[in-house]
């Protein structure tokens, strides 16, 4: 890997460098990285897919889920929460949506989720912490619903074996009524 200059990355793109280039800095080229990517954007397949139980299986046993109320909290234990499971609550939820005992699961909705904008917010010898941003798209009797998130996905490596440790869902409009109870976010 080459380590360019500002003017050398102006002159091959043929646009400005911003004013906060640094060479060599790109970590999302890190193979932990563009492995810990892979797994998320597996996540969402699965869960577009309503592959609910195999979803599951991509968690470490200690893991967290969590969609806070408060956009801005981090002390997700003593907030309020939409969403804070754990592998008992995980499972539960799964075991709802599968075997039908769930309102909203009887007729879910279609989804087309896009996860992009990763940037790396840690990386260690065996863990990745991204943050990135989802458009979730459903479709239910007839109508469309929109929403949108910040992401935060913690990937925990363990030999060749990827699991998400954490992931957190900070929804656009947390703070106002949201009607995703047909999904997971």
């Amino acid at each position: 890997m080459t380590t360019e200059t500002a003017a050398e990355v102006t002159a091959i793109d043929n646009r400005p460098a911003p004013a906060t280039y640094e060479p060599g800095l790109g970590k999302l080229s890190q193979p932990l990285v563009g492995r810990a990517i892979e797994l998320i954007w597996r996540e969402g397949q699965l869960l577009d897919d309503k592959k609910y139980e195999e979803w599951q299986t991509l968690y470490t046993e200690d893991a967290k889920y969590i969609i806070p109320v408060d956009p801005d909290t981090d002390d997700f234990e003593s907030s309020l929460n939409m969403v804070y499971d754990d592998a008992r609550m995980r499972h539960m939820r799964v075991t709802r949506l599968v075997q039908g005992y769930s309102m909203s699961a009887v007729a879910a909705a279609r989804t087309s989720r896009t996860i992009s904008r990763f940037t790396v917010e840690e990386l260690t010898d065996d863990t990745v912490t991204l943050r990135s941003a989802q458009v979730l798209v459903g479709f239910k009797r007839d109508k469309f619903q929109m929403l949108g998130a910040d992401l935060t996905h913690r990937i925990r490596f363990t030999g060749d074996d990827a699991r998400i440790e954490l992931k957190l869902i900070r929804l656009v409009n947390s703070d106002s009524a949201v009607n995703a109870s047909g999904f997971l976010l």
